[in-house]
């Protein structure tokens, strides 16, 4: 009890320039928290889907069946379902007109399927760069508060004939708050960083395998009669 009033008190009574620190990292940590729990929900449901569909895929279905059940008007296609449709959808078109080489047809699908997959991944890296940016500049932002308080805490002393810990340690412990805060707000942006870009890292592999097997399933298809 008498530490957190403590520890309140040190920070209602620090330097403006301190509470400033301490504001932009409360704030910087909260909204990285609001990023961490959005994202990983994301990347749960991402790899949800990718596991659903790869099951549908590889179970024998037809692709025009595949196709016409993603495509309906009641169902939101997500993530790999989105790629698949671009492609087959592209392959389609080029094989109805009935002038295009079969290779040509394949090429045509396998560039939609790569647009659509680069649309994936810049939505699923959306966030990631500003949790980066949390955890490396956090704890520099929270040693300038640090320094910024002490420094504030010797000059203080400067009309004083004899100074005693009592009338320093005030200013410095006001002074390391900020730097806690500022490991506070870096230390969860980072592991969350480095988790989320080792998941999406994999889901990107997941997603470029189905591009190249499906791309080889249409090309049995395009040379098929």
């Amino acid at each position: 009890m008498n530490t957190d009033l403590s520890i309140f008190r040190l920070i209602t009574e620090a330097s403006f320039v301190v509470q400033f620190v301490m504001l932009v990292l409360a704030t910087a940590s909260l909204a990285s928290w609001t990023f961490i729990f959005a994202k990983r929900k994301e990347l749960n449901r991402a790899v949800e889907i990718t596991d659903e569909f790869e099951e549908q895929f590889w179970s024998g279905v037809a692709l025009a069946d595949l196709y016409r059940k993603l495509s309906a008007k009641d169902f939101e296609p997500e993530g790999i379902e989105k790629i698949f449709l671009a492609g087959y959808k592209e392959f389609s078109r080029m094989r109805q007109t009935g002038t295009v080489e079969p290779m040509v047809q394949v090429e045509s699908a396998q560039r939609a399927m790569r647009i659509e997959l680069s649309r994936e991944l810049d939505r699923l890296d959306e966030h990631l760069a500003f949790l980066a940016t949390v955890g490396s500049t956090s704890p520099y932002v929270g040693l300038f508060g640090t320094v910024w308080g002490i420094m504030n805490s010797f000059m203080s002393l400067g009309n004083v004939k004899q100074a005693t810990l009592a009338q320093v340690a005030p200013g410095i412990a006001e002074a390391l708050i900020a730097t806690a805060i500022g490991l506070f707000a870096a230390i969860p942006a980072v592991v969350a960083y480095n988790r989320f870009s080792t998941k999406l890292y994999r889901l990107t592999g997941r997603y470029e395998l189905f591009v190249e097997e499906f791309v080889v399933l249409l090309q049995r298809q395009a040379h098929s009669k």
